[in-house]
């Protein structure tokens, strides 16, 4: 089976994570000797004692990785150099933590002098390439987990989610990732859309380029919406599945579909729902979504 974009070549341009210093060393010419890129940063830990005896730890780790080729949206065999530098304050023994997240992006073997591509800063605990797609940013510094996602080639915002995000590939042949997250609206969200009483959440399919489809979940009681949102008292999950049932070789294709849980967490009983739906072509199919009763899933864009 002859892949464009092969798992195995996935796995061979797997990223390489360096601590400085980093050494990065371009493709000599005949002409000349090569030319080299240098660069180095400093991590540092402080640990103190405030006036009231609390302990405060402060962290700042830079970490330097280079992407592969073939970014959506960037020269096709162009790589990027990321720099990552995570700083953060907390106090121990409390909950929660105060950190922020930067990435600075540049051609591989540009001068890091230069400016760079994009540079991002966001509140989050760490951040991660999923090659060769997307950065994935960990927002989750209360006791609440989340995740922003955006593209790699120019960080430009694709979706919040409030379970992991999920991936997978519409095609066998060929990898074309898409990906999946469930935003669940806190009480401060800054679309008023999203406080209407009946909101559950926004379920949102994206390809590397756009989000392809966001999809409004709703409950007829307001009561029980509001359980279903709720950060404590409910548990959510995402998953794909595949039917191959009835699928022959010349359509080689099977039914894709994503199933949305959502259960109560002890010590209620878990009274799971779920939420199907079908992928038809490279889109939600949610004329076909198979959901309980009271509960509904229209289309809905920001």
């Amino acid at each position: 089976m002859s892949y464009q974009r092969s798992r195995l070549g996935l796995v061979a341009r797997t990223l390489g994570i360096f601590v400085v210093p980093l050494v990065l060393v371009a493709q000599p010419n005949k002409a000349a000797q090569p030319n080299k890129t240098e660069a180095q940063s400093q991590s540092s830990i402080s640990y103190s004692t405030a006036a009231d005896g609390s302990h405060i730890v402060e962290v700042r780790n830079v970490t330097f990785e280079y992407t592969g080729s073939g970014i959506p949206g960037r020269p096709s065999g162009e790589r990027l150099l990321l720099r990552k530098t995570v700083h953060s304050k907390s106090v121990i023994d409390d909950i929660g933590v105060d950190a922020t997240v930067t990435l600075d992006a540049w051609p591989l073997g540009a001068d890091l002098k230069q400016k760079p591509i994009y540079s991002l800063t966001t509140a989050g605990a760490d951040a991660r390439v999923v090659y060769p797609d997307v950065l994935v940013v960990d927002r989750g510094l209360e006791e609440v987990s989340w995740w922003s996602i955006y593209k790699l080639g120019n960080a430009q915002h694709l979706f919040d989610t409030y379970v992991p995000p999920l991936s997978f590939s519409i095609k066998r042949d060929v990898l074309a990732t898409r990906y999946v997250g469930l935003e669940v609206p806190p009480d401060d969200t800054k679309d008023a859309r999203l406080k209407e009483p009946h909101v559950v959440a926004v379920l949102s399919y994206a390809s590397p380029e756009r989000v392809i489809r966001e999809a409004l979940l709703t409950c007829d009681d307001p009561k029980k919406a509001q359980l279903l949102r709720s950060y404590a008292d409910s548990t959510r999950a995402l998953s794909e599945s595949e039917d191959t049932i009835g699928v022959t070789q010349r359509a080689s294709e099977p039914r894709r579909s994503l199933k949305l849980s959502i259960s109560q967490n002890y010590p209620s009983p878990p009274a799971t729902i779920n939420v199907q739906v079908p992928i038809a072509g490279d889109d939600l199919d949610l004329a076909h979504a198979q959901l309980p009763s009271g509960l509904h899933l229209i289309a809905w864009k920001r």
